[in-house]
């Protein structure tokens, strides 16, 4: 090893894939400073890998645990678009598989646009089963904004083909005769409960990039119906559009535009 170039030591440790690899050992002993920096790269490399790999094997405990109790088909809930003011909310439910291997998937809101977008259609290929659910605003204004969101995580999970054994659920409780275990902040603890909250930010941003083609005005591809300085001062010159929530604040008062 200690023949080759800097150049083809940096191809042989950009293709390794653990710590221990004895190749890796065996540079460690070239004096070379560019060796010597490229070893450390590799190494910061792989040290991250192997926290992502832990994170997401505890992200998968949950599940695990059903699983050794026999319950085969757990679904992971999560719902995005409670606090915005225009748009619906909506609910993925998602079963996975016990051999998952998508380890970039953790907490929507912990991820890029880019990742999510990326993430979503792979989730959806390796899953046992995704639903959605979603409730308009004309729905959120008729039941509040709690309400909706227990109904739009009913129709996500009514839609799965198996029906689930076990839900987990990010702080909610579903109206649906299934076993649930309610998590605090469980986008982050459940590695189903990520992929639902990705697969729902994907959907709901979707949608609200498709609405804004008819509203440009209220620059939802940037908030995504969130009150924003750029939506306020749209509302307030211009009012509420139809897909805005009446029962909300801050369009309640420009609703007289």
């Amino acid at each position: 090893m200690t023949k080759l170039t800097i150049k083809d030591v940096k191809q042989v440790l950009s293709q390794m894939s653990d710590l221990a690899d004895p190749r890796l050992i065996e540079l460690k002993a070239d004096p070379r400073k560019g060796v010597q920096l490229a070893i450390q790269s590799t190494e910061n490399r792989l040290q991250k890998q192997a926290r992502a790999l832990a994170e997401f094997e505890q992200r998968f405990k949950y599940e695990r645990s059903f699983w050794h109790q026999g319950l085969q088909y757990v679904a992971g809930v999560d719902e995005v678009g409670r606090g915005p003011l225009a748009g619906p909310v909506v609910a993925a439910a998602v079963i996975l598989p016990h051999d998952f291997d998508l380890v970039s998937v953790n907490d929507s809101k912990q991820l890029t646009p880019a990742q999510r977008a990326e993430l979503a259609p792979l989730i959806s290929a390796e899953a046992l089963s995704v639903g959605i659910g979603s409730v308009d605003n004309h729905g959120i204004d008729e039941l509040n904004i709690y309400q909706a969101t227990r109904v739009a995580m009913k129709q996500a999970v009514e839609s799965l083909t198996p029906q689930p054994d076990e839900i987990i659920v990010d702080a909610m409780q579903i109206p649906v005769p299934i076993r649930q275990t309610r998590l605090i902040k469980g986008d982050a603890k459940s590695i189903s409960v990520s992929a639902a909250s990705i697969v729902a930010k994907v959907y709901r941003d979707h949608l609200m990039d498709e609405y804004a083609k008819q509203y440009p005005e209220y620059d939802f591809p940037h908030n995504a119906g969130y009150g924003t300085a750029k939506h306020l001062a749209a509302l307030k010159e211009l009012g509420p559009t139809p897909i805005h929530r009446m029962s909300f604040a801050p369009v309640k008062k420009f609703s007289k535009k």
